[in-house]
């Protein structure tokens, strides 16, 4: 015999709100795609996505826009900021777990999850008046005298510097995304098992070796999800990179010249845009950074995922 049970009311109204939470969040994905895809659409219809894509030229007197600039220096910013930011953060995630006596550990996790709350506004200020003027006057010249006399690789630090440039703006987005990967880093160090760790220990393992050998490999996906995290800010990012940054619509080889990004473009100009096709072409660029910022973390959930699944095999 077949016993039904009848649902609890508080159930279904439990159901019915997460599910509507869930479908929410779809909708407004939707909606904000679609709003993008119709204002940018007069932009689409002049100049094509491919055509829109490779051209540099931003001139709104002769009605002629391109993204290619745009996309090059949120780019090129992104990459920078994580090759600053990564090993960083994952050494204080390191430090505060496995190094650090446990007086320190407290106030050192609360230092990290403080810089994360401090708004962009406030990086950006520290960054022009304090960070730019040390890079014109010491760290530029200097890699201009060392890294820059190399082969190939000194054509990243041609240029007079100036401290309002690709690199001031790299290193500024590099210290905002530090606190994200180093506090989800600590948290995915904290879940390896202790008794994993003894064991290593017990069988003659230095600390370098337990964190290299244990609790990297344990933790590597939580880690990855934290840098996924960081990614995602440091490609939306606007006020402190239009401090630094210099807004100049161009492709340039010198980390030392002044570029422009997607978002900072369309802080500077969104309330200058007076012609349709030049407001067409802003919409055009923020429809380009959602679609490439949905592109490049849904790689990211796809590594981890597939990660996960060799971990559990």
């Amino acid at each position: 015999m077949i016993f039904s049970k009848k649902k609890n009311p508080v159930d279904l109204i439990f159901s019915f709100i997460t599910s509507v939470a869930s479908i929410s969040v779809i909708l407004i994905t939707a909606g904000i795609l679609y709003v993008l895809f119709t204002e940018s659409s007069l932009s689409i219809e002049k100049f094509g996505f491919f055509k829109f894509l490779t051209l540099v030229d931003w001139d709104p007197v002769k009605e002629s826009f391109g993204a290619a600039a745009a996309l090059y220096g949120t780019l090129i910013t992104t990459v920078l900021a994580l090759i600053f930011a990564i090993p960083v953060a994952v050494g204080i995630a390191i430090f505060v777990t496995e190094v650090a006596p446990n007086f320190l550990k407290g106030p050192v996790g609360i230092a990290i999850e403080l810089l994360a709350a401090i708004p962009s506004i406030i990086y950006g200020m520290w960054g022009l008046f304090t960070l730019a003027p040390i890079m014109a006057k010491y760290i530029e010249p200097f890699l201009q005298k060392t890294i820059g006399k190399l082969p190939l690789v000194g054509i990243l630090f041609e240029g007079t510097p100036l401290g309002i440039d690709l690199l001031t703006a790299s290193m500024i987005l590099g210290i905002m995304i530090i606190p994200f990967t180093a506090s989800i880093s600590r948290d995915a160090f904290n879940l390896t098992p202790a008794v994993v760790k003894e064991s290593a220990y017990a069988v003659g393992a230095t600390k370098w070796e337990v964190v290299k050998d244990v609790v990297l490999p344990y933790s590597k996906l939580g880690v990855f999800g934290g840098v996924a995290i960081s990614l995602g800010r440091a490609l939306g990012e606007t006020m402190a990179v239009a401090f630094v940054l210099g807004n100049n619509n161009q492709i340039t080889t010198s980390l030392l010249d002044a570029a422009a990004t997607v978002t900072v473009k369309l802080a500077n100009e969104f309330t200058e845009a007076d012609k349709d096709i030049y407001l067409s072409s802003l919409y055009y660029l923020a429809l380009l950074l959602f679609v490439m910022s949905f592109i490049v973390l849904a790689i990211a959930k796809f590594l981890i995922l597939k990660a996960e699944r060799r971990s559990n095999r």
